[in-house]
Formats: C-alpha cells, structure tokens, sequence
C-alpha cells in the first residue's frame, strides 16, 4: 500500500487569521516534504470562490513542485472538470506528464458546489453528461496515436490531436467517486476510483462496500477494474487531551467548511446530487465522539494501523493523507506526515 499527501485547502473558520496565499505556500512545502521523507505522491484539491478551499490553480504548484522533485507523483484530487474545456484539460495535464517524466496520475470529477459552477457559466443542474463526455473525450486524446474526432452533445471535435503528447501510456486516470453513476463510468472506461471514507460509508456502508459494488459493475460490463484508492483525515492523539483537540478540529471542518458547500437542500439540489441530501443532514448531527474510522485516522499509529490494514484487506491500493485540516499549524502538519511515515508506513511495506 502506497501513502500521500492530500489538501482540499480548507480555510474558512470564523476568527481564522490565516490568508490564502500563505496557505498556498504552506501546501507547496508541505508536498515538497513529502517527497523528502518518503510519501508516494502528492493530490492537491481544485477549488473556486467557496468555503472548502482556497487552491484554485492546481496544475501550477504541482508543475512548480514537479521542477523541485525526482520521485514522488503528483496528481489533481481533482480537476473538476465541467468547469474546463476537456482539450485544455488533456494539453494541461498531459505537458506535466512530460516535464515531470510520466509522475501524473490524473483525477477528476465533477465537483458539488453550485457557487463553483454560476462565475464560470457552467452547468451546474445538467453536469453529469457534460462530466462523463468531457472524460471520454480527455481519454481517447491521451490514447490515440492519430487525430480525434468527437461529435457529442456537448464538444464537437473534427480531427484534432493534442500537443506534447504524455509520457505515460497510458495515462492512468481517476474518478471521484461519491455515487453508482461515477462508478459505472470508471468501470466502462477502465479507470480507477478514489473514494472518501466517510462518503463510502454513508452511500455504499463503508471502504469494503464502495470496493464490492466497483468490481461487481466492472464484471457486468466485462471490464478490468482500475486500482481503487481512499483519501483519509488524519491526527495523532496520545492522549485524552489531544484525542478531544483532534475531534475537535474534524468537527469544525465539517461544520464550517464542508456543510456550506455540499448541496443539502432538497428544493435546489439537482436530481444527480440528491444523494448529498441525507449526507449533510448527517453532518449537521455528527458530534466529536461520532467520528469512527469510518471518516478519519485518529489516534495512535497501532489504531491507524488496524484501521488501514482494513482498507488494505478490501483492495485499496493507496491511501491519501488529509493531515492539514482544521486549521492545523504547518508545523504539526510536517511533523505528523514525518511521524507517519515512521511509525505507520513500514507496516505497510513490501
């Protein structure tokens, strides 16, 4: 099992005094360590105008941290890509791919907050066709040798091939994957997924859930399943003291950040987003001694590593660390991601 860095760059608290760009700055040395005490890869969040995060340009600080770094991969978690032109997307990523010597692994989906979509002019109520097309389309251009045409319901393509083409062939892509629908696309087009522990639990009753019904809809449609991976919230606590601050922190993401951005209103919310509804309710009711390791890694490296032998167990291939959340200070988040590849990772290792 492979570990990472992951960031949705959370920074909406009330009272918080921390700016954005010194938050950006923050991501990009914390994912530059990475690479220093050993982590696999770095995924590092997309998002505009909203409570959840304040990174909007991921493919610049990852080209910037690829120009620092030799081995650790470095992905989108993830491109939202409704809000992009899909050709755009296939040049953008496919030119890290070269500059970085084949270290992208490519993520997308298609976002759930409604206030990412209206500056942009895109299509919030009517996404999930425009995300599976716009998918398709990124594929067959990394894939094909010659020029493409594609003539869709949303992107019309006459004869038309991508410069500089990725190193990597082929490119491996990733689907987040909250719903059956994501699921189904990865599995027809023999992509991975990558999940969210405490969303696998609510949709699918947890990881090994999510990872089940995955490899039954890729036999039903004959496909090979793509490698299945997990993010995590992650705090070490050693005692009762920093268990409670740990708890704490989590809650308070949920609260401030996340409620605000998933749609949970039944009257708005899209029919494909409806999922989201009992989702946030949930969340409004979720109370410190709630969080399980169905949601987050907390505690000792003996309980994460119980809890990560799980996921191991149910075919996760790599798990993503969310340790800078919460308003987290920059030095406890390096010092957390150095304690866990020390203490946690070599259990995991080959």
């Amino acid at each position: 099992m492979h570990f990472g860095y992951f960031t949705l760059s959370d920074n909406a608290y009330a009272g918080n005094t921390r700016g954005a760009n010194e938050l950006v700055q923050n991501i990009t040395a914390e994912a530059l360590y990475a690479e220093q005490i050993g982590m696999h890869s770095a995924w590092i969040g997309e998002h505009h105008f909203s409570t959840l995060g304040v990174l909007s340009c991921p493919d610049l600080v990852l080209a910037n941290i690829a120009a620092k770094t030799s081995k650790i991969r470095l992905a989108p978690a993830v491109t939202v890509l409704p809000l992009h032109h899909p050709l755009h997307v296939a040049e953008q990523w496919a030119t890290l791919d070269l500059l970085s010597n084949g270290r992208v692994d490519f993520a997308t989906g298609r976002g759930y907050d409604r206030r990412e979509y209206e500056p942009f002019g895109a299509d919030f109520d009517d996404n999930l066709d425009l995300f599976h097309e716009g998918v398709e389309i990124v594929q067959k251009l990394w894939n094909s040798d010659g020029p493409v045409t594609h003539k869709g319901k949303y992107y019309q393509l006459d004869n038309i091939r991508t410069t500089p083409r990725p190193v990597q062939k082929p490119m491996p892509i990733y689907i987040a994957s909250f719903s059956k629908p994501s699921l189904e696309l990865a599995a027809r087009l023999g992509c991975g997924i990558i999940v969210a522990p405490f969303a696998a639990t609510m949709a699918f009753g947890g990881l090994a859930g999510v990872a089940s019904a995955f490899h039954e809809i890729c036999d039903k449609m004959g496909t090979k399943p793509g490698p299945i991976m997990c993010s995590y919230f992650t705090h070490f606590a050693d005692d009762a003291a920093s268990e409670r601050a740990a708890r704490d922190r989590q809650i308070r993401y949920f609260k401030e950040c996340v409620i605000a951005s998933f749609p949970g209103d039944p009257a708005t919310a899209p029919p494909t987003y409806r999922y989201f509804i009992d989702m946030v309710q949930k969340l409004h009711e979720v109370q410190a001694k709630d969080l399980s390791p169905n949601a987050v890694l907390l505690g000792s490296p003996q309980q994460m590593i119980d809890t990560l032998k799980t996921a191991q167990a149910a075919g996760f291939a790599e798990v993503i660390l969310y340790i800078n959340v919460g308003l987290k200070p920059h030095g406890q988040v390096k010092d957390e991601m150095a304690r866990f590849m020390e203490e946690v990772a070599p259990h995991f290792q080959s």
